[in-house]
C-alpha cells in the first residue's frame, strides 16, 4: 500500500511557532465553500500528520480547515535526540498552545491515542485557543496492559540499539502496519520506514512512559466547559470500547463509535470519521 496523498491544494511546510517550527499538512477549504472552522489534528504514538490524509478532502468539503501536525520529535517535526525531558507531557501541551496560536486560534482540536492525552493536557493548561476537543481512540487514563508489555519491549530495545536496528526488529515479529505500536496509521512500507527513522528515540521513550502511567483526569477535563466529543472504532485492543464508552458519559460527550474500525478510525474508516468531526463541529456552532 502506498501512501495516500492529500488533496491537491495541501500544503506540507513548517509551521513557525513561539515554541519552534512543527511540520503539518495544511488543507484549505475549496473555493466557493464557506469556511466554517479549522481543526488541529494530532497524531498518536509512533504516528504523523499522514494519519489523517485521508481525512482532508471530506472535512474541506464540509467547510473545515484541516491541519495535522508532527508533534515536537516526531517523523518531520526536529527534536532532541535523548534529553526526554524536553518530551514531557508539559512541554508538549505547551507546544500544542503555541501551535494552535499560529495556525489561527480558536481551533477544533483532535487528537489520537496519545495525541489525545497530551491535547487533553493542553486544556487543562489554557482553554481558550480552542473551541472544541475531540478524542479518538484515547482513553481515561494509561493503555491496556497489552500495550503495556510492547510499549515496554519498545523501551527496552531503544535502551541497546539504534533506530534502524530496531526497525529490522519490527520488521521480523510482521508487517509494520500490524506491529507498530498503538498508532496504527497509514501508508506503505517505506514511509513506515521513513517515519520511523525520523522520530527521536527519546520521544518515543517519553511517550511511551507517559501512555503506560498517565492518571485517570477525566473529572478535571469535565469541569472546563469545552464541547466534548469520544470517538472510536467497533473495537481497541488499547483502551477497551466499554471504558471510551464511560469516560464520554463522565465528560457529558458527544459519542460516536464508527462502525468497521478499531483503534485507527481516522485511517481505517476515514469518510465515516470525517462525517462525525464535521456533524459535531457543526453542533458546536
Amino acid at each position: 500500500m502506498t501512501t495516500p496523498a492529500p488533496p491537491p491544494d495541501s500544503r506540507a511546510y513548517p509551521l513557525h511557532t513561539s515554541r519552534g517550527a512543527f511540520a503539518v499538512i495544511d488543507s484549505p477549504v475549496p473555493p466557493g465553500v464557506e469556511q466554517r472552522g479549522v481543526a488541529l489534528l494530532l497524531p498518536g504514538f509512533t504516528g504523523s500528520k499522514e494519519d489523517f490524509t485521508l481525512l482532508h478532502a471530506p472535512l474541506a468539503a464540509r467547510g473545515y480547515r484541516s491541519v495535522a501536525i508532527d508533534g515536537r520529535g516526531q517523523y518531520e517535526s526536529d527534536g532532541p535526540v535523548d534529553d526526554e525531558s524536553a518530551y514531557a507531557q508539559d512541554e508538549l501541551a505547551r507546544d500544542i498552545l503555541a501551535q494552535s496560536e499560529a495556525v489561527g486560534a480558536p481551533v477544533h482540536l483532535v487528537g489520537h491515542s496519545l495525541g489525545g492525552q497530551i491535547a487533553r493536557a493542553a486544556v487543562l493548561l489554557d482553554a481558550s485557543p480552542f473551541r472544541s476537543l475531540t478524542l479518538v481512540a484515547s482513553g481515561p487514563a494509561q493503555i491496556s496492559g497489552s500495550q503495556q508489555q510492547r510499549v515496554k519491549l519498545l523501551r527496552d530495545a531503544l535502551a541497546v540499539l539504534t533506530m534502524p536496528e530496531v526497525w529490522e526488529a519490527i520488521l521480523a515479529m510482521g508487517p509494520p502496519e500490524e506491529v507498530g505500536g498503538p498508532a496504527r496509521g497509514i501508508g506503505g512500507p517505506e514511509h513506515l520506514r521513513r517515519r520511523w527513522l525520523g522520530t527521536k528515540p527519546a520521544q518515543l521513550a517519553a511517550t511511551g512512559d507517559q501512555l503506560c502511567t498517565e492518571p485517570d483526569r477525566v473529572a478535571e477535563l469535565a469541569a472546563v466547559p469545552l464541547p466534548y466529543h469520544v470517538l472510536s472504532g467497533e473495537k481497541d485492543d488499547t483502551w477497551p470500547v466499554p471504558l471510551l464508552d464511560d469516560m464520554a458519559l463522565r465528560l457529558r460527550a458527544r459519542r460516536t463509535v464508527v462502525p468497521g474500525a478499531e483503534h485507527s478510525p481516522n485511517a481505517e474508516q476515514p469518510l465515516a470519521t470525517a462525517q462525525a468531526l464535521a456533524d459535531f463541529w457543526d453542533g458546536v456552532g
